[in-house]
């Protein structure tokens, strides 16, 4: 290899066209890290997946090291060896922080973009609440107080979608969320209400940019010319009178969403303190996207992190986001803010300084720093992550630390009340292109599966350049012919 490329780790991956277990390394190329690849069938691969430039962090700066954290009760063996044997296997290197249940795969939008595919408006694509029950057993044996997403689809089109959130809380789980579009809770003021009395804590409210036109590209425009910008504010109104958080999820690509980033942080504050933060996601090609996988652009974690510092300079700076305490280092980023008035009248954001240290570590200081880092125990950073989401994200009336462990972690929670801090974080989800075992063995962001099984939410999802699945048949126990696996 030239001089002007260096290897910087080694891993294992997949091949976009087959499937099939390759080698895979990290390549420094000039300024940008490659995440590079081939297949001794269909050839090589090559993807940005960093790009270090003035101001941000390096790949080697930005690693945070974690002696892993394997299941209790694994539900799967190990056949063919990661990722082939998920359910999780006795090889999976961190516990479940958030799980999602897909109670439905039906929706009342057709997104030009759609992790599920979702669409179809038929009763067979709702999961049955027998099995809701399974599933939700199967989580509390393996995963005790982890956080529950309910997610689709479109779950608000399930009228037993409270009798499925009080069947979550009766069995004593965290953080109770819905992933939601946000079209019902926008157009029925009592509905949030519903919701709130069957015991939700928090909406995770898809919304990707400012403005309607900025939103089109990715989720089409709704009938009769309603806007759905309008419908998403009187969400977030109506989720505020009936006591329940929000956080605000765009997906971004880089021509519609990402320019408008900065404008969509500062929508996220002026709404108030009902929404507790803004999560970004990069599209990432599975599911239903338009192009070809091979051929669509890439958004490296870092170009999100430059756009926000470019376009919303006095609120985001490169220094004050960390690497996560639970997944993978290239996973994500984030920061904790407090709420602030500017001189102008306008919201405005100070960090909390000591937020990183006391959830995820490092702190923004000890990463500018550059000194080596000790590993962080996974199950450390997964109990911190799941009691952080679990105490901010929610509703004003169940902003209670939970647990009872008195450290400091948990008194950082209890200052500075949960509606006066923000979240602001990034997720890089992995797609067949650059998925890398190593972080799909740290993920903590599991799919429960009908049939009992939990999935890596990124191979749960994964698709081949043809469409295939490399987990298919998400709703598989819904029809009479599956058997939920045993323990």
């Amino acid at each position: 290899m030239s001089a002007e490329k260096r290897i910087l780790h080694r891993t294992l991956s997949l091949c976009p066209i087959c499937l099939r277990r390759i080698d895979a390394a990290y390549v420094r190329q000039g300024g940008t890290v490659r995440f590079v690849k081939s297949c001794p069938q269909h050839g090589a691969f090559s993807v940005p997946v960093l790009r270090e430039t003035d101001g941000l962090p390096s790949f080697e700066g930005w690693q945070r090291p974690k002696t892993p954290s394997y299941p209790t009760h694994p539900l799967t063996g190990e056949a063919q060896g990661c990722p082939y044997d998920c359910g999780l296997c006795p090889s999976h290197a961190q516990h479940t922080c958030t799980a999602l249940l897909e109670v439905t795969l039906r929706c009342n939008m057709a997104c030009p973009v759609c992790f599920a595919s979702a669409g179809a408006d038929d009763g067979s694509q709702d999961v049955p609440l027998a099995v809701v029950d399974f599933q939700l057993d199967r989580l509390r044996q393996v995963s005790p107080g982890c956080n529950v997403q309910l997610s689709g689809g479109e779950p608000t089109l399930r009228e037993d979608l409270p009798e499925i959130i009080r069947r979550v809380r009766a069995r004593g789980f965290g953080l109770i969320q819905v992933n939601s579009n946000g079209l019902r809770l926008g157009r029925e003021a009592a509905y949030a209400v519903r919701l709130r009395e069957a015991g939700l804590d928090s909406v995770y409210l898809q919304w990707d940019a400012p403005d309607d036109a900025a939103c089109a590209p990715l989720r089409g425009r709704l009938p009769g010319g309603e806007s759905l910008v309008a419908c998403k504010e009187a969400a977030v109104r109506h989720c505020q009178a009936a006591g329940l958080g929000v956080v605000l999820v765009a997906t971004l690509e880089p021509h519609s969403s990402l320019p408008r980033v900065g404008d969509l942080l500062r929508l996220a504050l002026r709404l108030g303190p009902t929404v507790r933060g803004l999560h970004l996601q990069p599209l990432a090609h599975f599911g239903r996207y338009p192009g070809e996988l091979t051929a669509a652009p890439r958004l490296p974690l870092f170009d999100v992190l430059a756009a926000l510092c470019e376009q919303a300079p006095e609120l985001v700076r490169p220094e004050h986001v960390h690497p996560p305490g639970c997944e993978h280092s290239l996973c994500s980023f984030s920061a904790v803010y407090a709420r602030e008035t500017g001189p102008d009248g306008q919201p405005g954001l100070r960090l909390l300084a000591d937020a990183a240290a006391a959830c995820c570590g490092p702190s923004p200081s000890v990463l500018r720093a550059g000194a080596a880092l000790p590993p962080l125990e996974a199950a450390e950073g997964a109990r911190r992550s799941r009691q952080f989401v679990a105490t901010h994200w929610t509703g004003a009336e169940r902003a209670a630390v939970p647990g009872s462990a008195a450290d400091d972690f948990s008194r950082f929670l209890a200052r500075a009340g949960v509606e006066r801090r923000f979240t602001l974080s990034c997720m890089a989800f992995q797609d067949a292109l650059d998925l890398d075992v190593e972080r799909v063995r740290g993920c903590c962001i599991h799919v429960m599966r009908p049939d009992g099984r939990m999935i890596p939410f990124c191979l749960h999802n994964l698709t081949a350049a043809d469409g295939r699945m490399l987990y298919p048949g998400r709703l598989a126990c819904a029809h009479a012919e599956s058997r939920p696996h045993e323990v």
